[in-house]
């Protein structure tokens, strides 16, 4: 039997093990996905242990994700510049990291907005983790103008100044943004703002929002938080993110297996355990 699993702390709430195991099953595949709980002090010893058991991939997931990449025998170009990795593969004893966060964002956009993302002018709302990744990815795949709001410029600045890849991008105050909400295609929500159990928070106002914008949130519960209840009423085109977090997933498991899994059995998977 073929082992892969997620490390984490704290990691008792994961979906991935439900999701994973579903597209196994449906495959036929010998192969099980478990959560390892892994606190920070014990990070290198559970990296040995992966070799060690020959576990064939893992995701990481916070507070791992940077610290983890010194202890990897390589990093995929995109990973190293976003600076974090939720993707390992062991290929042949060599534990490469990867990062599919933002990879996984632009394929659930897609599903939205159509393949050709180049040309659309879009604002990114925060400086996290996930700000980074969906930044960097989409600026690696010709996104020619990103825009960032955040409530502390020095973080958005830095994430700008330091990506490698060429485009146009400029920061602004959150007032100066939902001044601005009509330039914009698309509009991507990417902190904590919303999350359960502060369902009636929103980022920032969007009275100026256009409509046939799209705005996507990478909140998934709730599945439709009170930025996208406006969006919606305003006649914006809203994801939620849940195909955010199932792509993700789904890339990872064809850097382990070489095989695209069915996107449709992780998503149902993943929405019977949310209850939507």
């Amino acid at each position: 039997m073929a082992l892969y699993g997620v490390i984490g702390d704290p990691i008792a709430h994961s979906m991935s093990p439900l999701m994973h195991n579903s597209v196994f099953k449906d495959s036929g595949m010998d192969a099980e996905y478990v959560k390892f709980h892994v606190k920070k002090e014990q990070l290198s010893e559970a990296i040995s242990g992966i070799k060690a058991l020959g576990i064939q991939g893992v995701n990481v997931t916070v507070p791992h994700k940077e610290h983890v990449m010194p202890l990897l025998d390589g990093i995929d170009p995109l990973a190293e510049a976003i600076g974090a990795v939720n993707t390992i593969v062991n290929e042949n004893g060599k534990l490469i990291g990867y990062n599919t966060d933002g990879l996984g964002f632009v394929e659930g956009l897609k599903k939205v907005a159509g393949d050709r993302l180049e040309d659309k002018s879009m604002l990114i709302i925060g400086a996290g983790g996930a700000a980074k990744a969906i930044y960097y990815t989409l600026a690696s795949s010709g996104v020619k103008t990103i825009d960032v709001t955040n409530r502390t410029p020095g973080r958005a600045e830095n994430m700008m100044e330091a990506c490698p890849f060429e485009l146009h991008s400029s920061y602004l105050t959150l007032a100066a943004a939902e001044n601005a909400l009509h330039q914009y295609d698309v509009i991507i929500q990417t902190t904590s703002i919303g999350m359960f159990p502060h369902m009636e928070d929103s980022p920032l106002k969007i009275n100026r929002l256009k409509a046939g914008s799209i705005v996507s949130d990478i909140i998934y519960n709730p599945l439709e938080t009170a930025l996208l209840k406006q969006a919606k009423q305003k006649g914006a085109l809203t994801q939620n993110g849940l195909d955010m977090f199932v792509f993700q997933g789904a890339l990872s498991f064809e850097k382990w297996t070489g095989i695209f899994p069915s996107y449709s059995i992780m998503k149902n998977t993943v929405l019977q355990q949310l209850g939507g």
